[in-house]
């Protein structure tokens, strides 16, 4: 996994968050109050900066565009951008407004105050001018735009509105934190974030139970005109819905969680890096629910690089691992199997794919599956479901079913993964997966293999395996059934 190809152009509301430590040791005496004795403080952007820090910590590029003031933390926000590796500051200074900036006092780890500055003026003509100009600029530049909206004027309906017309009309995908109840203004996003107070507030429907949280999501995406809503649920995880409807949960890890402030940051962040990079939206929702994961464990607003969120999918598969009710040991699901195949793929291993019913293991099948073994470093299996096994043979099959077969499956040393798909043929597997090595017997022509285009069109290579004369589950159940000994 390696996001350092990818620039996101970031606009929003631009802040500076500024830390003040100390610790408390007696009370004024003028007045019934703690007395802080000051030893350090710490300034960092915030806001749409903070999505900037994220994207950069996980190696990406960034263009940040938003309104600082002609003040001291207007001048403190510029050195703290400058001569960063991969951040282009594309930041407008006005006259009309003061820099927004946070101040939080901190003492034996807790805030015991926090003071605001900002200016509730709407955006102002030459502010809206400049933004757009910038945005005009710095465009090209960019294979995804997000949209960091916390209310404080810098994303006006016609800022709005111009980045995402524009950043469509270059192909780009948008992606949007909101901050208010009304969706329809981010009308042609790709995916819009909000968390599950917002959504309750946006659609005026509940969101306790995960089907709640979908059917919210679902009325959000129809209002909108959005690609997909990605809920965030705090303890609960991540809750996907694109166009299709169907709804996909990430669920959290169990920890110890420090401070969940910033966790929305990293999950836009992320989710635009993963997806810009070409992971679906599905993958690139478990990269983020990862990456979100960390910095939770982590005190005050906090990133995440890419060995901390690769060492959390670690982690993840290794609790999701065991079998779940309904759920046949030795299957991943989808997602499951696309984070592994990510996993490999980022270490350089070279990933194979073969599939079939696999009804009665026989000699045949795994001097197939050696040879695909032998082709790369790691091999994924695709086992048709019992479903799609009786559409294709007929009503007598599968002898064992999907639970039996994966088990048996899950066990032979060639094979590094299986995963099951109810269709008749494994095209969205492939699509998902996208192997290096795409392989099938010799009995198949090299046109007639399913998802030979999609691997050969990403650089991987078709591999058709010498078969085994005369093994097949056929025979071997008609062997069976007229009890006659194998020739």
């Amino acid at each position: 996994m390696n996001f350092s190809a990818i620039t996101v152009l970031c606009i929003g509301d631009l802040m500076l968050d500024r830390f003040l430590y100390g610790e408390m040791e007696r009370i004024s005496p003028e007045a019934p109050v703690p007395v802080l004795r000051l030893n350090r403080t710490r300034e960092m952007p915030g806001g749409v900066g903070n999505v900037v820090n994220n994207i950069l910590s996980l190696g990406g590029r960034a263009i940040l565009l938003g309104l600082r003031g002609r003040d001291e933390a207007g001048a403190t926000l510029r050195r703290a951008l400058a001569d960063r590796p991969g951040l282009t500051d594309a930041t407008v200074e006005s006259s009309d407004r003061p820099t927004i900036c946070k101040t939080r006092i901190v003492a034996a780890n807790q805030q015991v105050v926090r003071t605001d500055e900002e200016s509730r003026l709407p955006l102002q003509p030459a502010e809206e001018a400049a933004l757009l100009a910038a945005l005009d600029s710095q465009l090209p530049h960019a294979r995804a735009l997000l949209l960091s909206d916390y209310a404080k004027g810098t994303l006006g309906e016609r800022v709005v509105a111009t980045a995402i017309a524009q950043a469509r009309k270059r192909g780009l995908p948008v992606f949007v934190d909101p901050k208010t109840r009304d969706f329809s203004r981010y009308r042609g996003a790709t995916c819009i974030t909000p968390n599950a107070r917002e959504l309750a507030a946006a659609t005026a429907l509940p969101v306790d139970s995960d089907e709640q949280v979908a059917a919210a999501a679902r009325e959000a995406m129809q209002r909108a005109g959005a690609g997909a809503i990605l809920a965030t649920r705090s303890e609960k995880g991540l809750m996907l819905v694109e166009r299709d409807g169907l709804a996909h949960p990430a669920r959290s890890r169990a920890r110890q969680v420090f401070d969940v402030s910033g966790a929305g940051d990293t999950v836009i962040a992320t989710l635009a890096l993963a997806y810009a990079s070409g992971r679906s939206m599905v993958q690139a929702m478990h990269i983020a629910n990862a990456a979100a994961g960390v910095v939770v464990g982590k005190p005050g607003t906090a990133t995440a690089d890419l060995g901390e969120v690769m060492a959390e999918l670690d982690m993840q598969d290794q609790e999701q691992g065991a079998p779940q009710p309904g759920h046949p040991a030795g299957l991943l699901s989808l997602p499951q199997a696309a984070m592994l195949v990510e996993r490999w793929k980022a270490q350089g291993l070279a990933v194979g794919f073969t599939n079939g019913c696999f009804d009665i293991l026989h000699p045949g099948h795994v001097a197939l599956l050696a040879a695909a073994r032998s082709e790369c470093d790691r091999l994924v299996v695709g086992l048709n479901t019992d479903e799609s096994v009786r559409r294709l043979k007929g009503p007598g099959r599968p002898v064992n079913d999907l639970a039996a077969r994966a088990e048996v499956m899950a066990a032979i040393r060639h094979v590094d993964a299986v995963v099951g798909f109810g269709e008749d043929t494994p095209i969205e597997l492939v699509r998902a997966l996208l192997p290096d090595v795409l392989v099938k017997g010799a009995d198949y022509a090299a046109d007639q293999v399913v998802g030979a285009d999609l691997v050969q069109a990403n650089g991987g290579r078709l591999v058709l395996a010498r078969l085994v004369p005369g093994r097949s589950t056929t025979t071997t159940i008609g062997r069976i059934r007229n009890d006659s000994p194998p020739s």
